[in-house]
């Protein structure tokens, strides 16, 4: 391409800048913590368009010492020319007009993540400076703006460069960010790790001057290298990873595939470096097509004629990354996560079909191997199914009788009714005692349940503990999870404060995690917070602290001239049933931890190496994100 088609008549107007900083959250989706990091995400996403259109290798990001963020790439330059439409530099347009950006124009860019052309206005608007430096046909010119996007300077040049490139510094605006305007090392680390998987060959930095932290990503072998990590410290199925990469209908696909032997399945799709969380017509084709073929090759073997696989039986330990870079997409919603272009699933399952076949027929002990691990899964699917059915006739669903160890609640709007799971009979007594019986069911569960990271889907049903939970919760497992049959709107966790509680939390996370994902994803599963300690002065003098710190604070400001005693929980069973209802589970005075998933690598991650059979992974995973933990529940 030459640089000369980037110019001012390739960035298109829509429409002006207006109400950003009265409705932020139509652009950037909260002005909470998730909001401010997309904020990064924004300019970022126009630094990675350049590198998708081949202008650019590398992007650095800069956390300051003032908590700036600058934003570095080696690309072609925002054009500074005077554009046609709006008289004023193109730069200035692309900071203060909504929906003016080089993304429309397909000359510009084939493929974009920030299809709507917002990112840099938006971020003007709601930060307290913004500043532009831009290297561009030898020259280095600069603009400011504040305030929410005044302009501050008029474009000015102020040297010379033999280099070509974009650096925007910016700090948001506290009026805007009120609940946070301190930026996560770890957020930006996973954004930018994930980024350049994605981008093989990308080169990202990140530098963090508050504490002197730096670190870069940058990958050969791209999604390849993904599966590596995702499949590191995991048994293989087999060796050799698949991968394969081809343009069809002008559509870029890439796939790369490796099984394990676990038994979750682990497809994650993006288009144009977008994660696409509920996949779409580009994971229909891929699936379609894998089955396709590898039927297709265990049909021309003797001991297979007539035997067909269905997806439920390919999908155990598959580590799939489907990437796609599509210059018109389009999705359901306004989310983003799911892809609806049928010419997606055209070209990706024509692609992996064609390139999957090739790989069994080049790989005969690997294709054996895989295809065993499928034959396995498939009697594991039919005895889980059996499984299933039986647990569904014990259910509440059937309307059979609900487990005996819940005490269940009086009212059946689920909006009101809460489940408590909790640790130990002594625990559930209490809780069942102290709790508001119309809308609180109490469901006690003995020892630590099942880690389902570790087992097959039939030993999972046969568990009692489980069996317990999936009929009181009422809504089904996996793929025949109904939430409109869902019992309770909140399903809360109420363990002990210790390590032995902490456990049972995330025993007990995993299984949502892996058979009841849809109820994390629809803001149902939260977590108790009982206290640590009682501190107790007499006369009504007594506070409960919920940690170490909130035990010095209350010794230092309430109780310091007072005689008192402290008291340390050793479990929910030793607080009487007026005491747990006070601190645990009163709506009014409680404190919970809902659970979110927002980055679905990440967490499948997580739950890996804390609950996977690699002791080595986990003690790693635990030494090097200990200094991240803020709160021992997830």
């Amino acid at each position: 391409m030459e640089n000369n088609k980037y110019g001012a008549s390739q960035i298109q107007v829509l429409e002006g800048l207006e109400a950003v900083r009265k409705r932020p959250g139509m652009y950037i989706g909260n002005t909470n913590k998730v909001g401010l990091h997309h904020m990064i995400w924004e300019i970022l996403d126009n630094s990675v368009d350049e590198a998708l259109a081949g202008f650019c290798d590398e992007i650095s990001i800069f956390i300051t010492d003032e908590n700036e963020i600058i934003i570095k790439d080696n690309g072609r330059g925002i054009p500074v020319d005077i554009h046609p439409k709006t008289k004023k530099t193109t730069l200035e347009t692309i900071f203060t007009v909504l929906h003016a950006g080089g993304k429309f124009d397909e000359s510009t860019y084939k493929v974009s993540g920030g299809l709507h052309g917002v990112g840099a206005s938006v971020v003007n608007a709601l930060s307290l400076y913004v500043e532009a430096m831009i290297s561009r046909d030898g020259k280095i010119y600069q603009q400011k703006f504040y305030d929410g996007g005044t302009k501050a300077t008029e474009i000015k040049e102020i040297g010379i460069s033999d280099s070509n490139g974009s650096i925007i510094r910016f700090k948001p605006d506290p009026e805007i960010f009120k609940e946070t305007t301190e930026f996560d090392f770890k957020i930006i680390q996973n954004k930018i790790r994930q980024l350049a998987f994605l981008n093989k060959k990308l080169k990202l930095n990140l530098y963090d001057q508050r504490n002197d932290k730096f670190l870069t990503y940058v990958f050969e072998d791209g999604i390849k290298d993904y599966i590596k990590e995702i499949n590191s410290g995991k048994e293989k199925v087999h060796d050799e990873i698949f991968y394969v990469s081809n343009n069809l209908n002008d559509i870029e696909v890439e796939i790369s595939i490796q099984y394990n032997e676990t038994y979750d399945e682990n497809v994650f799709s993006f288009c144009n470096n977008i994660f696409t969380s509920e996949g779409g017509s580009h994971e229909e084709g891929f699936k379609t097509a894998l089955l396709k073929s590898i039927n297709s090759y265990t049909n021309d073997l003797k001991n297979f004629k007539g035997n067909k696989f269905t997806w439920d039986d390919l999908k155990e330990g598959i580590v799939s990354v489907i990437s796609i870079k599509h210059r018109d997409p389009l999705y359901e919603g306004q989310t983003k996560a799911k892809l609806s272009n049928l010419d997606a699933k055209e070209s990706v399952a024509e692609i992996l079909n064609e390139g999957f076949k090739e790989f069994l027929l080049k790989n005969p002990n690997d294709a054996k191997k895989i295809i065993e691990k499928i034959l396995i899964s498939q009697k594991a699917r039919k005895a889980a199914q059996r499984a299933r059915e039986d647990t569904r006739r014990k259910s509440a669903i059937d309307n059979f009788s609900l487990p005996g160890k819940l005490a269940d609640c009086e009212s059946k709007n689920i909006d009101e009714c809460e489940l408590y799971l909790v640790e130990g009979d002594s625990a559930g007594g209490s809780a069942k005692t102290g709790r508001n019986r119309k809308t609180q069911a109490i469901l006690s569960l003995r020892g630590k349940v099942l880690n389902v990271e570790k087992v097959k889907q039939s030993k999972v049903f046969d568990n009692n503990e489980i069996q317990s939970i999936i009929a009181a919760v009422g809504v089904g497992v996996k793929n025949d999870i109904n939430l409109k049959k869902l019992r309770y709107g909140k399903i809360i966790i109420m363990t002990d404060a210790d390590v032995d509680g902490a456990h049972i939390r995330v025993l007990l996370l995993t299984f949502f995690y892996r058979y009841m994902k849809d109820l994390i994803l629809n803001g149902n599963v939260y977590i108790a917070q009982p206290p640590l300690y009682k501190i107790d002065a007499g006369k009504n003098n007594v506070d409960y602290a919920y940690n170490d710190l909130e035990l010095e604070q209350l010794k230092e400001s309430k109780y310091n001239e007072l005689k008192y005693t402290i008291q340390r929980y050793k479990g929910l069973g030793e607080m009487d049933p007026i005491q747990l209802w006070e601190t645990t589970m009163d709506p009014e005075r409680r404190t919970m931890i809902q659970i979110k998933v927002e980055d679905a690598f990440l967490a499948n991650e997580v739950f890996s190496s804390l609950m996977g059979e690699n002791v080595d992974l986990r003690k790693q995973f635990i030494t090097e994100n200990a200094q991240f933990v803020e709160n021992i529940d997830i």
